[in-house]
């Protein structure tokens, strides 16, 4: 039988939302990619604690007084390799409820067992929204192809995490291993957000080298927002915290891209960056909770 998540999460006790943090094993020791795939983004990352468990997360997290969202990526048609059951993360993040909000994933060239995957993941299992990895699953979000995926998900009215710009994933391998980068390019998003308008959309990363297309797309779409996970503060473009600090204040979201960064090292850099007192609670914690639906 599933177990259906129910949030606990109780905003006054927190302070911070973090929106990009990822399963990459399941209680089975089965993980989200393939050896190589995780050995290449261990060293581009350099990342010490590779794998921990859901309750590990929950812990992380509940010490340092923070939610965070919790996901793992669909791409077994791209790598051939089965992905970590959402069953398994949804039922770890409600027993750690205080603490975790589940995102569920699928593969979008699967076709209508995707949209029969989003609809039971949303309705069955409780999921607060969907993550996708175009260069990782090997898609166009824009191809028409999978446009009836993104009008369930609009129906479905929960938000979408889809990552941009560079990729550690493949990243030193002959060949990034067979990795695009192209179908990361953010400007594939604007066509989804424009014809989708209630569909919300979190493009992940600074989207380097397509920062200045980010920045646009944001500022122009409603139904767009950034998460600033996958880098370190001190190496975000001047034009991201630039347009953060004014007019992208309520639609930039503080996220790590944990266990490949740690809270407490993003943290320590965030702290150095020029921003106004004013908008450092807004991206740490406020427009999250909005876009959740927990404030």
């Amino acid at each position: 039988m599933s177990i259906r998540y129910e949030s606990a999460i109780d905003l006054a006790k927190i302070t911070a939302i973090d929106m990009h943090v990822h399963l990459e094993v399941d209680d089975c020791g089965h993980k989200a990619m393939p050896d190589d795939l995780f050995e290449a983004s261990a060293a581009y990352f350099k990342s010490t604690e590779r794998t921990p468990s859901v309750d590990r997360i929950a812990e992380v997290y509940r010490e340092a007084g923070m939610a965070a969202v919790l996901f793992t990526v669909d791409a077994r048609t791209a790598l051939g390799h089965e992905p970590n059951s959402i069953e398994e993360l949804v039922a770890g993040a409600a027993r750690n409820n205080d603490v975790l909000i589940p995102f569920g994933s699928v593969d979008p060239r699967t076709g209508a067992d995707a949209l029969a995957g989003a609809r039971h993941q949303a309705d069955v299992l409780g999921v607060r929204g969907f993550k996708f990895h175009p260069s990782l699953q090997g898609f166009d979000p824009s191809s028409q192809e999978f446009y009836p995926l993104w009008a369930v998900l609009e129906e479905l009215g929960l938000p979408c995490i889809f990552h941009t710009g560079q990729n550690g994933m493949g990243a030193g391998l002959p060949g990034g291993r067979g990795i695009k980068l192209r179908y990361s390019n953010p400007l594939l998003l604007d066509d989804v957000a424009a014809d989708f308008p209630g569909l919300r959309i979190i493009m992940a990363h600074p989207s380097v080298p397509w920062q200045d297309e980010a920045n646009s797309i944001a500022t122009h779409k409603a139904n767009v927002f950034i998460d600033l996970s996958g880098w370190s503060p001190k190496y975000f473009p001047a034009s991201l915290v630039k347009m953060s600090n004014n007019v992208l204040s309520r639609k930039v979201l503080f996220g790590t891209d944990y266990p490949l960064i740690t809270p407490g090292k993003w943290l320590g850099a965030f702290a150095e960056l020029p921003l106004k007192d004013e908008v450092r609670p807004l991206i740490l914690k406020d427009n999250a909770a909005r876009l959740l639906g927990l404030a």
